[in-house]
This record gives structure tokens, C-alpha cells and sequence, in this order.
């Protein structure tokens, strides 16, 4: 699928979404406005717009362009299979950005990174409008966005908060009955870390997949939608921060692994008290480890 056809397909898609929260005998917005909003050209609007006459959703008269009847699932347009999902995107941006490319104040235009990334631009504004909740991007007053950039001050902040939300998890997680399946998780865990341990003389790369594995799971305990959106951020940062430093990298892998096997070994011995003390160790270690990959960077 050619992307200018991409584009409309994705445009049209948005403008039913639009037309789904009005109300049957509501004005559309001017084109101009709507171009504004979604993104896109004005001629992409025009284009869209002209198939909602087609299909006999809006009747359009000179400039009234006015919704006759709401759009069913059937109008959608199916879109190319290549189009990155939200996950993806946000492994690509922020690898991007924490690859330290890109330096704080970076004016970030949405038209272009929309085509690097290969998305459309409306899912991207969506995107960095989650991302500004977090402080690493802010949107302009004049329109657009601004890279706040990644800095000590949002690393130890972050820090702090990971550890509030991992140790609920770990209460959590303590809590639950035998059968869940959690344990069984556990279990196969700490074969791979004892495996990865075994051969990380010459695998020792491999532990940062592991790592993010090994958090993702003990966090996945946690049923809360705002935990679950913050924790997509933590993970992807302190997961892509393994890639900045590689100086002492084997001998870090290895104190880390260690951690996760005593605080494994404490949560599968049920041990509240040992399972508190060992997250909280490795949660400082990996505080400590993220602030010297930034003051190897000299952005502490």
C-alpha cells in the first residue's frame, strides 16, 4: 500500500472517529480546522470528506458540510500491516531520544517523525500527548512539541517512582494464592537466570532483555490502569539505559543477576520481609547504575 494512500486511509479513519462524537444534523468543523487536528493537508481533508459525501454520511452544500446519518464499523478503512503499534512506537521513539541524538529543547515536527517512524501523524500527537503526563515531552503554546529531554533530575525522579510501584507489586504479588499462576513464572524465571548465569562470559549482552522480563513480570500482578501506563515508560528507560554504558557491563550483569535470584528465591519462599529487602536493594543498584550511565554521558 503506497503511503499517500496510507495517509488517507489513516485521515478518513480519524475523521469518522470525529463524526462518531457528533451528533446526526451537527456541522462538521471548517477543513482548515479539521486539518489542524488531524494532521494532515488540506487536500488529504478534502479527499476524506468528499467520501463521506459518497457514502451519504454528510450532505455537503458550499461550506456546510452537515452529518445525515453516524458511521457504522463497515465505513472504516483497513490500513497497511506495517503501520508500527503502539508498543513499537514507543520502543522507537524512545530509543531515538535516550540514544542522546537528540538534545533537550528539540523542536520535534510531527510531520517528519510521523514518516521516520512510519505512523500516522495522529497517532503520534496521541503518543507524545502520553508522554508529556511524564515530563519528557511539552506541548508548545503555538502548536507543536518540544523534546524536554532526559536529565538527572527526571532519572532519579523516576527512580523513586519505580520503587514505589514495584514495591506494591511485590505486597501484591506475596498475596496470592498458590495456584496463580504467578509462581509458576517465578519458577521458570529463575531458571533463566540461572542459565544466563552459566554462560554470561559470552552472553552477558542478553541480560537487559532478561531484565526488562524479569520487572514486567512481577508488575504484571498489579490490575491498575495508571500503574500499567507509567510502568511503559519505566520499563522501555531503564531497559534502553543498558545500552548507553558498556564499561564494566559483564561485571554489572552478573551483580545484577545475583539480585534477581535473591529476591526470587525470597518471593517463591513467600518471605515478606527478605522480598522487601532485596527489591529495595536492586532498586537502589539500578538508581545508582542509571545515574552513572548519565554522568558517563555528562549529563549529571
Amino acid at each position: 500500500m503506497a503511503r499517500t494512500d496510507d495517509r488517507f486511509r489513516s485521515a478518513y479513519n480519524k475523521l469518522l472517529d470525529i463524526c462518531d462524537t457528533m451528533g446526526v444534523g451537527d456541522q462538521l468543523p471548517p477543513e482548515t480546522a479539521l486539518a489542524d487536528r488531524m494532521e494532515v493537508s488540506r487536500t488529504i481533508v478534502r479527499s476524506a470528506l468528499q467520501k463521506l459525501d459518497t457514502e451519504e454520511l454528510i450532505q455537503w452544500q458550499g461550506r456546510q458540510k452537515t452529518l445525515i446519518r453516524k458511521p457504522e464499523k463497515k465505513h472504516r478503512l483497513a490500513q497497511a500491516d506495517n503501520v508500527l503499534s503502539t508498543e513499537e512506537l514507543e520502543k522507537k521513539f524512545l530509543e531515538w531520544i535516550l540514544r542522546f541524538d537528540v538534545p533537550e529543547g528539540t523542536s520535534l515536527n510531527v510531520a517528519q517523525l510521523s514518516r521516520q517512524f512510519g505512523v500516522p501523524a495522529h497517532s503520534l500527537q496521541e503518543f507524545l500527548a502520553g508522554l508529556s503526563r511524564f515530563g519528557l515531552v511539552e506541548r508548545r503554546q503555538k502548536g507543536g512539541w518540544t523534546l524536554l529531554g532526559f536529565t538527572a533530575e527526571f532519572a532519579v525522579e523516576l527512580s523513586e517512582f519505580r520503587l514505589v510501584l514495584e514495591m506494591n507489586a511485590v505486597r501484591q504479588l506475596l498475596a496470592l494464592p498458590p495456584d496463580h499462576e504467578i509462581w509458576l513464572k517465578l519458577k521458570a524465571l529463575k531458571q533463566e537466570h540461572e542459565a544466563l548465569r552459566e554462560v554470561l562470559e559470552t552472553r552477558y549482552h542478553d541480560f537487559s532483555m532478561l531484565d526488562e522480563k524479569f520487572h514486567m513480570t512481577i508488575n504484571s500482578v498489579v490490575k491498575n490502569r495508571f500503574v500499567v501506563e507509567a510502568q511503559k515508560v519505566i520499563t522501555l528507560i531503564f531497559h534502553y539505559h543498558y545500552m548507553w554504558d558498556k564499561a564494566d557491563e559483564l561485571q554489572r550483569n552478573a551483580a545484577a543477576i545475583e539480585e534477581h535470584l535473591s529476591w526470587l528465591n525470597a518471593m517463591l519462599a513467600k518471605d515478606e520481609k527478605q522480598s522487601e529487602a532485596a527489591a529495595l536493594k536492586h532498586l537502589r543498584t539500578s538508581k545508582e547504575t542509571l545515574l552513572s550511565s548519565l554522568r558517563g554521558h555528562k549529563l549529571v
